[in-house]
């Protein structure tokens, strides 16, 4: 079979055993080192992609897109403002809540809470919630008989079992320096909910009937909605509150979580930056590798100059020999990354049972696991951008290879 005089030379360069064996050292650790950078960025990258996932489809289906609250009060005239919200193009729908905070009191046992009164027949059109709700979902709640659906941490804290009985304390607002004391009102657990992260401790949810009945609003003071782009949502928010008469607060997701979407995205790009320079470090191991090379076939370059050889062909000979070795550690670490990438969160859950300690945890993350989304464009930009760096790394000792002149050479060897 016909191959290049350059490839063939340079695939038995890369394959023989050198004199030298720190060159041989010095190789080994070179294709170690790019296919460890490799891998490693592949698994950050991975990690990174499964953040965002869990930001957009765990955190952000529980919370919705964007909130319109009325500054005070409630909507002069809920249905329009309803229709109006919903023929936005952008809008796939609405429902409207009330906010309200209060202390939640079981015996000795009290837990403050942000509670939301939602609307149960339109929730799901804007968030997921009803379907992390044990035992059942939003027709759990039931208007005028006083219910509170939890998280799972907040019922645990306060020892609670759907059925059972507790006490919501409402503040009320102060008269002159007299502080009135806080409203007292009886609820029954309706149903639990669990999602994991921070949500199943920081809301709980009733019904709007009865939220209106408890502030004495006419009708809700906010509207959620949810958007076809997610990352539009500032601009939606804007578009569709500027639309309607009353005087109100425009929050998106952005304004409230957006800080955990600018940290991945700042993070992915250090890693990018940072792992490929540990990929560069390897790459100068191929200079070192190819630049001894040359020195130990300083002969073998004048014999071939001497039969004919053009100084394109020698070059040719160590830039095969240099990206061989970035070829193959590239490789290596794709498969190696690639793998551990798609089991990172089981190679996580079983560390955290032998060390017995929880590295991501719930209270203090949006999730408690760590998550991973293999991307396969980013599994092959970040293999070529290694293998690339390899093969300009040749460039020199490949340079130097073809400057060797053969008299001298050979009449050394004499």
């Amino acid at each position: 079979m016909f191959r290049p005089l350059s490839l063939f030379v340079g695939l038995r360069y890369s394959r023989a055993k050198h004199k030298n064996k720190f060159v041989s050292f010095i190789s080994i650790a070179s294709i170690l080192g790019i296919s460890l950078g490799v891998m490693v960025l592949i698994v950050g990258l991975s990690a990174m992609n499964g953040f965002e996932k869990a930001l957009r489809d765990q955190l952000l289906s529980v919370i919705p897109h964007v909130e319109l609250e009325v500054v005070n009060g409630s909507f002069n005239d809920l249905e329009s403002s309803l229709r109006t919200v919903e023929s936005n193009p952008h809008v796939l729908g609405a429902s409207p809540y009330i906010n309200l905070s209060g202390l939640l009191q079981k015996d000795t046992k009290m837990k403050a809470l942000q509670i939301r009164a939602i609307t149960p027949e339109t929730e799901d059109r804007v968030t997921e919630i009803g379907q992390y709700i044990e035992q059942g979902g939003w027709e759990l709640l039931t208007a005028g008989e006083q219910q509170i659906i939890l998280g799972k941490n907040v019922a645990k804290q306060l020892g609670l079992t759907v059925g059972q009985s507790l006490i919501l304390l409402l503040p009320q607002p102060s008269r002159g320096n007299k502080l009135k004391p806080p409203r007292v009102i009886p609820l029954t657990l309706a149903g639990i909910f669990e999602m994991g992260g921070q949500v199943d401790s920081t809301l709980g949810f009733i019904h709007i009937d009865d939220a209106q009945k408890m502030l004495g609003l006419s009708s809700a003071n906010a509207i959620a909605f949810k958007v076809d782009d997610i990352l539009d949502a500032q601009k939606i928010s804007r578009e569709v509150g500027y639309s309607l008469p009353d005087y109100m607060y425009i929050k998106s997701w952005i304004t409230s979580q957006g800080y955990l979407y600018q940290d991945i995205q700042m993070v992915k790009s250090l890693m990018y930056v940072i792992l490929l320079l540990v990929v560069a470090v390897a790459c100068f191991n191929i200079v070192s590798t190819l630049v001894m090379a040359v020195n130990e076939k300083r002969g073998d370059i004048a014999i071939l100059k001497t039969m004919g050889a053009s100084t394109w062909s020698l070059r040719f000979i160590f830039i095969v020999q240099g990206a061989f070795n970035g070829l193959v550690g590239s490789v290596i670490g794709a498969i190696a990354g690639s793998y551990i990438a798609l089991n990172l969160t089981a190679i996580i859950k079983t560390l955290e049972a032998v060390i017995g300690h929880k590295i991501l945890s719930g209270d203090i993350y949006f999730i408690d696991f760590l998550p991973s989304e293999l991307n396969v464009d980013q599994v092959v930009v970040v293999s070529s951008l290694a293998f690339l760096m390899s093969v300009l790394a040749t460039l020199y000792p490949a340079w130097r290879a073809s400057k060797i002149q053969p008299a001298q050479e050979l009449g050394y060897s004499h």
